[in-house]
């Protein structure tokens, strides 16, 4: 237990260093406005998490989230980008079962202190106008649709190893030695970017351009 939690403390210490896009995630067509929801500098601000219409107690906190705001004032969207540190295969197996497909809408809630915040220590910009969806300052938590979901897992070496040889990932997966995810300046690893863009919603378009 003492090991798994100086694991997640390694890891969402990594990720705090990560910008508001996650590192080699190539852009989309259209605007884009990414925001890192976890793990987050505010100290005492809840910040955002993933549940099931209706559900007023289970709720996923993925180690690490970024969402990319989109749609209008009316019609308000996310793609969502979540990394999980799976410390044990019932870890890994655990997380995954609330990330597979379903028919199943899922919903990140954004709590009212984490979009009245600033998006970072040097943007004083409110959260909320940098979402580009909402008219007004909000005054409720805002629980929008997720179109569009990415899941990073990372696992131990062995686990790594394993997985790899004996296991197929599903399309919106990818996986990562921890050691990566933990590593100094892992938002500069070039192999960490390579994966990550190969994460992006236009890798899954044909480039016109040359």
């Amino acid at each position: 237990m003492k090991d798994r939690l100086l694991l997640d403390t390694m890891v969402k210490e990594s990720l705090k260093r990560w910008p508001q896009r996650p590192p080699g995630l190539k852009p989309r067509r259209g605007k884009e406005s990414w925001l890192r929801g976890r793990p987050s500098e505010d100290a005492g601000v809840s910040n955002p998490f993933l549940k099931l219409p209706g559900s007023t107690k289970l709720r996923t906190l993925p180690d690490g989230l970024w969402l990319n705001f989109g749609g209008t004032f009316e019609e308000p969207y996310v793609d969502i980008f979540a990394i999980e540190a799976c410390s044990t295969l019932q870890n890994l197996l655990d997380k995954r079962s609330r990330f597979a497909p379903s028919t199943h809408s899922l919903l990140a809630v954004c709590p009212v202190a984490w979009l009245l915040a600033p998006v970072a220590l040097n943007d004083p910009t409110p959260r909320w106008r940098a979402t580009r969806v909402f008219r007004h300052e909000p005054a409720l938590p805002a629980a929008i649709p997720v179109r569009e979901m990415r899941v990073l897992y990372g696992l131990k070496d062995h686990h790594y190893a394993g997985f790899a040889r004996h296991q197929l990932p599903h399309a919106h997966e990818f996986f990562v030695p921890m050691k990566t995810l933990t590593e100094r300046n892992s938002e500069d690893n070039p192999r960490l970017r390579a994966l990550l863009e190969r994460a992006s919603i236009s890798s899954n378009f044909y480039n016109t351009v040359d």
